[in-house]
């Protein structure tokens, strides 16, 4: 599928977006009348604010907070109060101008979070007042406080665990038990390698693998505080901790005395480390690349294709959402799932730092620097 297919598919996803440019361009006599989170019009009652950008650049001089309107519920749609939403690599990369797929500016950031129903219309079937829910797919700008959206735009999660766990569900976690479900058949006692193991997939790989008796080799850049990292990494279940670095050394084979060479490696760095991570896979094995963050290309020694049969593929969890939206029951069942895991103490938020919506200059700064550990998300 191209670009520009994706790109319309990214648009006729966020209503908001479309509505807000709608709001900016029409002449000033009638922006009363323009809706502003929904393509449908309807009066505007209130205002909410939100995280908007206008062009593209560096998130602390683009993002700007304003008092934005919202309109009135209409039949198929929901009123809700956005409660939490973190700041992505993703959408870091959309302001930036530097994503597949970009919305059409003016655009409110934010992919994920998780909201509380207030309204309903008349004709919403699946959802009441008091439910929490969370995006279906990616665009629907929720750096916000408040908004109507399409009752088909949201799903709803249970609204008795943790905040932070909910406001960050739907991207990480999804990957996480995507990758280790879709790409080999791995069974308690078998093992994944995975580079980037302190992001948040990293951090639900470890635990969802945990959960399920699979070993973790995870793999992070040195650092001031990489004793630190370890074991807070080894208290959430990884197995082991190693630096970028023994990847290249002989304690590898040490290492694999005590536990199966790797059938699936997580590759979300690129470059020299995703080279790294085949070096170790089993014959046969799978690498699936989901991010770059060393913005360097993949490169395939030929003797890893030809003499281990190594299998290299690509997984991007917004395809998989838009790919499974005709099928609401596999997605629903992947979400019960994560959220049991998340019931029983199994499956925790990455570590956050929460920062009020006021102060997002200072998130999004936070949320740029390098070996940060931590994970910013806004509280509206």
């Amino acid at each position: 599928m191209g670009l520009p297919v994706l790109s319309a598919i990214f648009r006729s996803r966020v209503v908001c977006q479309r509505g807000f440019v709608a709001l900016l361009n029409c002449p000033k006599h009638m922006k009363a009348s323009v809706s502003l989170f929904s393509h449908s019009a309807g009066r505007c009652t209130q205002t909410c604010q939100a995280l908007i950008y206008r062009k593209h650049g560096d998130p602390s001089g683009v993002v700007e907070l304003e008092d934005v309107p919202v309109h009135q519920t209409g039949a198929k749609e929901v009123l809700v109060k956005l409660l939490a939403s973190p700041i992505n690599p993703s959408d870091i990369n959309m302001i930036q101008g530097t994503y597949s797929i970009l919305p059409k500016l003016p655009a409110i950031g934010g992919n994920e979070g998780v909201a509380q129903v207030i309204e309903v219309g008349s004709q919403v079937k699946s959802l009441k007042a008091g439910d929490w829910v969370i995006p279906r797919d990616a665009g629907l700008g929720t750096w916000r406080t408040e908004a109507v959206l399409a009752e088909d735009d949201v799903i709803s999660v249970p609204n008795d665990i943790p905040l932070l766990s909910a406001a960050t569900l739907g991207v990480n976690p999804c990957t996480a038990i995507r990758m280790l479900s879709d790409f080999e058949d791995l069974k308690p006692g078998d093992s994944v390698i995975q580079n980037a193991a302190n992001s948040g997939v990293g951090q639900a790989v470890i635990q969802i693998a945990a959960a399920s008796g699979i070993n973790t080799i995870n793999v992070i850049r040195d650092r001031p505080d990489f004793t630190q990292l370890s074991d807070r990494l080894k208290a959430i279940g990884a197995s082991h901790v190693i630096k970028e670095e023994t990847l290249r050394r002989p304690e590898m084979k040490e290492l694999f005395k005590t536990c199966s060479k790797p059938k699936l490696a997580l590759n979300g760095v690129g470059g020299k480390s995703a080279t790294e991570l085949l070096r170790h896979l089993q014959v046969g094995g799978s690498m699936v690349t989901y991010g770059g963050m060393s913005k360097q290309p993949v490169t395939i020694p030929v003797s890893a294709l030809i003499f281990k049969d190594v299998k290299v593929r690509g997984f991007w969890v917004t395809q998989w959402k838009k790919d499974h939206s005709h099928d609401g029951k596999t997605f629903r069942a992947m979400l019960d799932e994560l959220c049991s895991l998340i019931q029983q103490g199994k499956l925790t938020a990455p570590a956050c730092t929460e920062v009020r919506i006021q102060d997002y200059k200072k998130a999004l700064d936070a949320a740029m620097q390098p070996f940060s550990s931590r994970k910013q998300v806004l509280i509206m």
